[in-house]
């Protein structure tokens, strides 16, 4: 195996699962990194492994952060680096037996992560920071007199400009800031006083094996996929890097020169999906309706970690998907609009980008979801983690163990409880690790253009606090997944909150004092078909002015006759006369499932 042979890439998932989705606060800065660097190495209980305790210290105490904001980079960390379903499930049972704020951080305390991946981590933060020409000078520690410069304009840049899923902007700032990340994982004692690497500098073994967290590669085409710290210190790069087996160690300049000769595009990432990724087939489609549309998937050839799969450009069209082939997938969906969308699989992350008047219904996702730059999206998830930022006239259904992420250029959020089922979702739910307790999805967490936000749903003074409101009981209505599958699953997992399944009752009781009123009224039979043809008028009414008579058309299966109506308008197609025969069937789910 030659040494050229050797393609080492930046790994996808700390960039698009790791990097929130906006610009970083300024005592994350590479000054205050290398300081933080020092400070770990030089103190007991922080290295290699530091616990939530001491980086609750030092974000707060040091680098002056908000409380919530030191526990959301290390919960997103620990989210990424990733546990088993058991592990999680564990985790989960011992979070909702906490009743008190004391008890909450006895229980975090429990939680420690890899020190210098953590390092690694919080630099990478800086990837949707429009510029990092920030100034190395600066004071020993942030005081609290110490104000950041005002980030209004570099945050409305930011928003629409994501980096998370462009493997070309990882690979360009994994050799822009390569040399940077590597004097992290420097000792002190090879530093000099500014936190800079001195001449000769050598790079142990250990601290190389943090940088497997954003990198790997392999010996050649064909061959396993590896973590970077493998790769430098056996086989043919050995030499290169200058690696000794006596010291462990690597002469820092070496392993930079070597590092950035090998450097490629991640063969797995999304460029090299869109160029040769397979099509994914489904078994609802409109003939013309998916000529527009774009949908690629690389998980046939892409090792755990790196499967994604793309849709693009779905247009009035109801797709539907229950498959291996999405089972821990990260899934992008970009760029919809009218469209009804159903994943009903365990996934590993997804993205919604700019898209509208659409509807999204996962399956759980194991890490993130998150909403970027859309209009009029209603999203239904089980998920770690819901971000949602750029968007506006949003709803989401969720059910989620932390609170919701708000990021800057929301407008008319609203959130509401998971009101949904589907017979395998408790099965899928236990294979990714995801309970029903604890669940946050009412007590969102806003991080605007200064940092994070007091949510209030009333304040006028400052308008990202203002950007979302809880579903109003009046508006609350369940929804049933239009697919027969197998499965046990009967009901929503842990239930409606209760002022929402006294809602949902009521409307119950309103109806069957409806059904019970038109029983009584003893209508002969010219005046109940009168009665019926007018219901039925103004239900398909309903449906017209709502938009939900292109979602029914689209559940009738293609195979699937239909007969003409005698009460439709005239004109009017006979699928879409039809629109109680298939909201009927609708309701009791006896549409088939497309696999």
């Amino acid at each position: 195996m030659e040494a050229d042979s050797v393609s080492i890439w930046p790994r996808m998932e700390p960039f698009l699962l790791g990097a929130l989705q906006v610009a970083p606060p300024s005592k994350l800065s590479l000054h205050y990194l290398r300081k933080m660097a020092t400070y770990v190495r030089t103190r007991d209980g922080c290295f290699p492994t530091l616990g939530w305790a001491m980086w609750r210290h030092i974000a707060c105490g040091k680098l002056q952060l908000p409380d919530d904001l030191a526990w959301l980079y290390f919960e997103t960390f620990d989210l990424l680096t990733g546990h088993a379903p058991e592990e999680r499930l564990e985790w989960a049972e011992s979070l909702s037996q906490c009743s008190s704020q004391s008890q909450l951080d006895h229980q975090r305390s429990k939680l420690s992560v890899d020190t210098l991946q953590f390092l690694l981590f919080l630099y990478i933060q800086q990837l949707n920071r429009v510029s990092l020409r920030t100034s190395l000078i600066g004071e020993e520690w942030p005081s609290h007199r110490a104000r950041s410069p005002s980030s209004s304009d570099r945050e409305a840049k930011t928003s629409s400009q994501n980096k998370n899923w462009d493997d070309q902007a990882h690979l360009s700032f994994v050799q822009s800031h390569l040399g940077e990340m590597l004097e992290l994982l420097v000792e002190p004692g090879q530093l000099s006083g500014s936190g800079q690497a001195i001449r000769d500098s050598q790079i142990s073994l250990e601290a190389v094996r943090g940088l497997s967290l954003l990198l790997e590669g392999s010996g050649g085409h064909g061959r396993a996929v590896q973590p970077v710290h493998r790769l430098l210190s056996k086989g043919p790069l050995q030499a290169q890097t200058g690696y000794s087996t006596l010291s462990r160690s690597f002469p820092l300049q070496q392993l930079l020169s070597c590092l950035r000769h090998s450097l490629t595009l991640n063969p797995f990432g999304i460029t090299a999906c869109l160029r040769s990724g397979k099509k994914l087939a489904w078994a609802q489609q409109v003939e013309g309706a998916m000529k527009r549309a774009k949908i690629a998937r690389n998980t046939h050839t892409a090792p755990v970690g790196s499967k994604m799969v793309l849709m693009s450009q779905v247009f009035k069209q109801t797709l539907a998907k229950d498959s291996d082939k999405l089972t821990g997938a990260n899934i992008k969906i970009h760029r919809c609009s009218d469209a009804f969308i159903y994943l009903l699989s365990p996934l590993r992350s997804v993205s919604v980008d700019k898209c509208r008047d659409s509807t999204v219904v996962l399956g759980p996702v194991e890490t993130s979801v998150h909403i970027h730059s859309c209009e009029n999206v209603r999203v239904v998830c089980v998920a770690g983690r819901v971000a949602v930022g750029a968007s506006s006239h949003c709803i989401l259904h969720v059910l989620t163990p932390t609170r919701p992420l708000l990021l800057p250029g929301n407008t008319d959020i609203t959130l509401g409880p998971f009101h949904t089922h589907y017979p395998c979702l408790e099965d899928h739910m236990a294979s990714v690790g995801l309970a029903v307790v604890p669940n946050a999805w009412d007590r969102p967490l806003l991080l605007g253009a200064e940092g994070l936000v007091t949510p209030s749903l009333s304040s006028s003074s400052n308008p990202d606090s203002a950007c979302y409101r809880l579903l109003p009981l009046a508006e609350f209505h369940s929804l049933v997944v239009p697919f027969q599958m197998e499965g046990d699953t009967c009901e929503v997992p842990g239930g409606l909150p209760p002022p929402y399944q006294g809602a949902l009752e009521e409307k119950q009781q309103r109806i069957q004092n409806w059904q019970k009123t038109v029983m009584e009224a003893q209508l002969n039979k010219e005046q109940r078909r009168q009665f019926q043809d007018l219901v039925e008028h103004k239900f398909h009414e309903w449906l017209l002015e709502t938009g939900h008579r292109q979602e029914l058309d689209s559940l009738i299966p293609a195979s699937l006759p239909s007969q003409e109506s005698s009460n439709g308008p005239a004109g009017d197609s006979p699928r879409a006369n039809d629109a109680k025969h298939v909201a009927t069937r609708r309701a009791v789910g006896q549409t088939p499932m497309a696999c």
